[in-house]
This record gives C-alpha cells, structure tokens and sequence, in this order.
C-alpha cells in the first residue's frame, strides 16, 4: 500500500480553533434590522475610523447586502449625514 504524500487539508485544519466557525450574515436572519441609510448607528459599524468600508469577508455580510450596505453608506455620505473621513486631526 502506498501512503499519501500530501495531507489533505481536512487533516491540517482539524486543531484549528476555527473549524466549526461559520460565518453568517447578520442581515439576512429573520428579525434582522433593515438596512436604511437613515440609521447612522448601522451604517458606522461597518466603517472604519479612517472612513473606509469594512469588506466583507471581515464582517460576514452576504454579497447582496454588503452591496445594499455600501450604497446606504454612499447615499448618507452624499447628504452628509457621515462624514467622508475622520474629523480629528493629528499634531
């Protein structure tokens, strides 16, 4: 019997404190809030101090919403709700 050369990556992940780990989108559960570009609260979350977008596959957010959540960022930017980058300036 020949044995196998290479691990398969089940194998390799198996002491992983992430295996059973899934990530889910926080807006697509039933009961989850609805993004809206109002809800300054939301939207910040997903922003980070520099102003930027936080992606994705940080966050957890499905590619439907992550788009809906991208363009409420945007639309509440444009009417300054947010602002574009961080106020506080460093000396």
């Amino acid at each position: 019997m020949k044995k196998a050369k290479f691990k398969s990556r089940k194998d390799d992940k198996s002491n992983s404190p992430f295996e059973n780990k899934r990530k889910f989108c926080p807006f697509s559960q039933p009961g989850s809030p609805i993004i809206d570009y109002k809800d300054i609260r939301l939207l910040s979350r997903y922003i980070t101090e520099k102003g930027k977008i936080v992606p994705s596959r940080i966050t957890g957010v499905s590619r439907k919403k992550q788009k809906e959540l991208s363009k409420a960022i945007k639309r509440a930017r444009f009417l300054a709700l947010i602002s574009y980058t961080n106020k506080s300036f460093s000396s």
